[in-house]
Formats: C-alpha cells, structure tokens, sequence
C-alpha cells in the first residue's frame, strides 16, 4: 500500500521542482503563456510574499472569485506556501450569496475578477462595500463585511480601493527569501489550508476546512489512479474553485509533475482546440462537458489520439456517454472518481485497467488508506455485499469540519470519526461501489422506493435521448409521482407516450415516468451538478401539483 505523505503543498511544489524543476509546467493556450516548474513556483513565491507584505498571517482568511486564470493557480499555491487559508468562491454567485460567503467564512482578503457572463463582479462588490470607493487599497472599512481590508483586482484597468495584481507581485519584492523560508517551514501538513464552500444544492453553503494532509493525499492516490506521471498532460476545463478542478486537477498533476493545461472558461470548442494543439493526454470533465465536446458539429475533424485517461465525475456518469468517450475519443484509460467536497474529495475510483463493465456500472474502489462501509440509514449496521445502504467513510481525507457549524459538522461526522455521506449505494465482494441515489432523492411512490438513477439509466438506452434527469412530484393518491425531464438530440422530439410505450414491459409500472417535460438545459451548481430541488419546484408549478 502507497504511503501517506506528510507534507505541505509549498514543500510538494518545491520538492517537484528539485526533480524537473527545467520541464514544462504551466501552459495557458489562451493566454500563450508557458512556464517551466521551476518559473511556476517563482511566481508562487513572488505572490507569496506580497500575501504577506500585505499583512496576511498564517491561517488568515483569503478569498478568490474567479474563472480558472493563471492568478487563480498561482494563489493556490502562494497560499499554500505562506499560510493563508484559500477560500474558494463560486463563479454563479451574485450579491446576496457573495456577501453571505464572505462574512461567514471572515474574510480579509478578496481577488476577484473584473466580470463573468455579463455580470460585473466589481459593481456587486461595490454595492456590498460602498465605502470600496472612497477608500485607499487596504484600508477598507466595511459595514456589511467588517473583516475584509484587501480587495485585489485581476485586471490592468485600476478601481477605486482596490489593488491590481500587478501591485501584489510589486510589493512582493520587499520580503525576502529568507522570511518566506521561515513561515514555510511554519506550516504543519495538519493545518487548514483550503476552504471550499459546499454547493449548496439544499439550504446555505457551509465551508468545508481542508488540510494539506486531506487535499495532497487525496490528489496523489487519485494521480496514482490514473497511472499520471511526468509525461502526462492534462487539459483542466472543470472550474477551480470545486474540488474538482484544484484537487482532481491541477494538485494531482503537482504531485505527479505532469504538465497542467488549464481552460479559462469551459467552452468544448475551445478544450478540442486545446486537446489536439497540445497533444493533451488527460482531459477532466462533468457528464455534461463531455457530452457538449462529442455532440459539438466540429467534433468530427479533431485529432484526439494522444488521449489516454482523465476523470469523468460531478454528477452520474451515464454508460453511454462514458462509451463514446472511450471509443470516440479514444480515452481508453478513462476513470470514474466519486467523493463530495467533505472528502478531500475523492473517496472511490476506477482504475485505468478496469474492464469497461467496471468503469460504466460503478464508481470503482476506495482509494488507498481510506475507509469505507455500507449501512443501513435506520438502524447503522453494516448491510451485506449487495445490498443498498448510506455509504460512510473514514480517513485521512475526512475534512477537519465545517468553519463555525460544529453541530452541523456532527449531524455528518460520527464519534467514530465515520464521514456519513447522505449517499446511497451498494458494494459487492471485491469493494466496487455503486452509488443508488442520494437518500433524499428517494421518490417513493405508494409505500415503493424509486431510485432516480436507474430510471435515468434506463433511459439513457432511448436512441433519440441526449440527457435525462428523473425527480419525484406531490401525488395527492402516491404521495408521490415520477417525471423525467429530457433533452434531445439535435432535431428529435419524443412524446410523453412515445416514452412511456418505451419504458412498458422493461421497467415496473410504478417507475414508468408519469409526468414527461422535455427541456433545453437543467438549473445547475457551477461545479456541474444538476439541482435535482430546482426541477422537483418547477415540476410542481407547471403542474400545479400539491401534497394533499
């Protein structure tokens, strides 16, 4: 069994940087921007140490509100080296949920962005810190953020009160060498060092404390999974700020020294332009990105041979797409990872030489050094092979909790340490996992457990069905009722009975969809999830259902 490392994400970087320190590194397409390693980690110094000329101290709270731009990567490792805790802030958000993340989570530091799809990201900070405007950078006042002082801008076009980034990496020449040395070596691998937000896919976000022992092992055993090595590079479209894309991506390409190719902004043109240019050998991605890249009109005339592997994960991998992505795209070591952001985030994955029944019917195995059991929700033993229960896992990669909620932070970590998941699914002989369904996606119709996903499954098997998400509805004689929502292919339309007669005899009556909408997209979380709660309130208006 590999060994767990005891390190931190600064000594990690260092310690690839003695290996390959003259190799490729970093490359921006978009931006036709390379960096050795070595060039790499001299930024991340240079930031480092402006982080702390500004005043940051070990464990204070820095906060990044950006798509996935070199500032972004080098903060997370400038962070890593000096101390400050990154928190990650999700690109979707707008005033209400800025304002609740940054005085939740006591934030003193801000990096955001100029705008993001027509949305101003300046303006909404001014109208939650109106005094911005009127203050010197680093002097900040605020009313509704008491904490926050520093706001830095990625931009070359100054705002009142706030620094350019080019005025970080400035200021970072008036501390030395020596003295980031020294609060280097005063980080503990057991110490917070990232703060990610949890979806929030039901009530408010909570921040999820991660350690450098939680997130540098969980990217080593997932680098391992995949087979990564210096060889290797991986084209990163899934946005940083979710586990996915800074831990799955960038931090398990450190740990291997593989060359990171991020995308800015997930366009699939532009990650097939990018995939062929680069001769990229990993390519990362929710359902619904690979899904975009294989249907785009110009997928046809991509030259996608150098791809080997890559994770596919965020939400159900169907089988189909995960065949095509195989046989199209030629990924053949594809992998399938599963975890949640209390997980570091990955606690189960496919292994590159699992048989493709493997890697399409399950989430594979736990990772090394980590734990997990099947349970049963009401009663908490553990259930036998095969039989569905609340997955829970314990380990190194259990997060420290969340910031300020302890009894939430006890409502899903055990006094045995065991991190309930809320996700239900099954494990055979050989430890393969099958994630079910989420225990409160349950429908359950007239006293009979549905489980969305193997309605969504069955499906998927439908010729003309691109996507498909399966919800439960009020049903005044069930209690509750089935409807799918579908999308198409491209010029095909199915009727409700056309889906129903398609379903008849293959799956029980009582899964067969009774309410069917077909729609153009699904209300998502930034990070890739479809809002399950969303479509279940929106099926219950167009319907004008209730709970009788």
């Amino acid at each position: 069994m590999a060994e767990q490392m005891k390190t931190t994400m600064g000594d990690l970087l260092d310690g690839i940087v003695s290996q390959q320190g003259e190799q490729e590194g970093v490359i921006y397409p978009e931006r036709g921007l390379r960096w050795t390693y070595r060039e790499f980690r001299n930024q991340c110094n240079q930031a480092a140490k402006g982080f702390m000329k500004l005043g940051l101290k070990k464990g204070d709270h820095l906060a990044i509100w950006a798509t996935n731009h070199p500032e972004w990567l080098v903060t997370q490792f400038a962070t890593g080296k000096m101390g400050a805790v990154l928190v990650t802030v999700n690109t979707n958000y707008r005033v209400r949920e800025l304002e609740y993340l940054l005085r939740q989570s006591d934030t003193e530091t801000l990096i955001l962005m100029e705008e993001f799809r027509n949305a101003s990201y300046v303006d909404m900070l001014y109208e939650i810190c109106p005094e911005l405007k009127e203050c010197a950078p680093g002097q900040l006042r605020s009313a509704r953020l008491p904490r926050l002082k520093n706001v830095i801008l990625i931009g070359d076009e100054r705002k009142p009160g706030m620094y350019l980034w080019s005025d970080l990496m400035e200021m970072g020449k008036s501390v030395s060498d020596e003295e980031l040395a020294e609060r280097q070596a005063s980080l503990h691998p057991d110490d917070v060092i990232n703060m990610q937000y949890t979806s929030g896919t039901t009530g408010f976000p909570k921040g999820v404390m991660l350690t450098h022992n939680n997130i540098v092992n969980n990217a080593k055993n997932i680098a391992e999974c995949m087979k990564l090595t210096a060889e290797d590079r991986m084209c990163i479209p899934v946005p940083f700020f979710h586990c996915f894309g800074c831990v799955l991506g960038t931090l398990a390409c450190v740990t291997a020294g593989a060359v990171l190719i991020p995308v800015i902004q997930f366009d699939p043109l532009t990650v097939l332009e990018i995939v062929e240019k680069e001769r990229c050998t990993a390519l990362h991605g929710v359902p619904t990105m690979f899904i975009a890249e294989l249907d785009h009109p110009e997928f046809p005339r991509f030259q996608l041979d150098s791809l080997r592997t890559g994770i596919m994960a965020g939400s159900n991998c169907p089988m189909e797409v995960m065949k095509r992505v195989i046989h199209d795209m030629g990924a053949d070591q594809i992998t399938i990872a599963y975890g949640q952001t209390e997980s570091s985030p990955v606690i189960s994955q496919t292994r590159t030489d699992d048989p493709i029944e493997r890697r399409v019917e399950t989430v594979g195995q736990k990772l090394p050094q980590v734990e997990v059991k099947v349970i049963h929700p009401d009663t908490g033993e553990e259930v036998g092979p095969g039989e569905q229960g609340e997955l829970c896992t314990r380990g190194y990669h259990v997060m420290k909790g969340y910031y300020k909620m302890e009894q939430a932070t006890r409502e899903v970590i055990d006094e045995e340490g065991w991190l309930h998941t809320g996700d239900l699914a099954t494990m055979d002989e050989e430890g393969y996992l099958r994630i079910t369904g989420r225990l409160k996606d349950m429908i359950i119709r007239g006293g009979e457990n549905i489980y969305p996903r193997e309605i969504e499954e069955f499906l998927y098997t439908h010729p003309e069905i691109l996507d498909v998400q399966v919800v439960g509805v009020p049903d005044a004689t069930y209690g509750e009722e089935v409807m799918a929502f579908i999308r198409v292919k491209e010029g095909q339309t199915i009727t409700a009975e056309e889906l129903r007669s398609f379903c008849e005899g293959k799956i029980a009556r009582y899964k067969i969809p009774k309410y069917v909408q077909q729609v153009d997209s699904y209300p998502m979380t930034a990070s890739g999830k479809v809002q399950k709660y969303k479509l279940r309130e929106q099926a219950a208006r167009n319907l004008q259902l209730s709970e009788k």
